[in-house]
């Protein structure tokens, strides 16, 4: 049991859903990122989702591709994000997950990368270019460290594999909205609360969406069904334009957009 199990029990006890922010590490700078996150408690978020830098992410669009590119220019390492987020994890209620590459945990050897992980208090990875076939090495290994590997179902998924990779799934579901990169969306595809609907039917894992989510209109459609929503492109891009604002303002112009995203999880808001 992983703390991300920990978070979705006490919110299905509340009945409460949640919004899930992906945070470039590093962008503008690790300072930045880690004193963001020590703040979302303020807007009622406890899971934090950080993409660790990559030269050639396979799914991210060019908001976050420009944000990796900002940050590996300057020399930001895999071990420096990893002691950034250790005291925000250990100091406050956020519960960290890293976006990463296989490519980068190979790289840094899987059992190193999951102990490393662990002691900055990461609670799971999401690696999107693992297949669930070659997984299995990984998912031994967050298993003895009591962290979650959380796989991703996409609107091209078969329907039998998407059951098999929910089997193999801890800590939550990714539910992929769209088919194609991130970035932020005006509308959603009207048949996505119908997959949703159908992949819980499947499974009792929590079910997180993601990809295109930039509007409360947005999470009034899909909190219904999910149990997070994964919000991207849309908070990067405003980081990214607030950079050169004093940094509080900066800070406040993120949270002010997650309050927003938060207030529309709420029923009648």
């Amino acid at each position: 049991m992983s703390a991300i199990d920990g978070v979705f029990a006490q919110l299905r006890r509340e009945g409460q859903k949640t919004i899930v922010p992906f945070l470039v590490a590093g962008d503008p700078d690790l300072e930045f990122t880690a004193e963001l996150m020590r703040r979302l408690p303020e807007v009622g978020i406890r899971l934090c989702e950080i993409g660790i830098p990559y030269s050639d992410p396979i799914a991210d669009g060019p908001v976050i591709q420009a944000a990796y590119t900002r940050t590996l220019e300057r020399g930001i390492t895999v071990r420096a994000i990893l002691e950034a987020i250790r005291p925000v994890a250990e100091q406050t209620p956020i519960t960290p997950i890293t976006m990463v590459s296989y490519a980068i945990v190979y790289r840094h050897g899987l059992q190193q990368y999951v102990q490393e992980a662990k002691r900055a208090g990461v609670a799971g990875l999401i690696v999107p270019d693992l297949p669930l076939e070659e997984s299995p090495p990984l998912a031994q290994l967050c298993q003895q460290e009591q962290i979650s590997l959380i796989q991703l179902i996409t609107p091209t998924t078969p329907k039998e594999r998407a059951k098999r990779i929910a089997d193999q799934t801890t800590g939550f579901i990714y539910y992929v909205s769209v088919v194609g990169i991130t970035g932020e969306r005006n509308q959603l595809p009207p048949e996505l609360v119908d997959n949703v609907a159908w992949l819980r039917e499947q499974t009792n894992l929590p079910i997180c969406i993601g990809f295109g989510i930039s509007q409360p209109e947005h999470v009034r459609m899909l909190a219904p069904v999910a149990d997070g929503l994964i919000v991207g492109s849309a908070l990067v891009r405003r980081i990214a334009e607030a950079k050169d604002q004093p940094r509080p303002k900066a800070i406040q112009t993120a949270l002010e957009f997650l309050r927003q995203l938060t207030a529309a999880l709420k029923p009648n808001k």
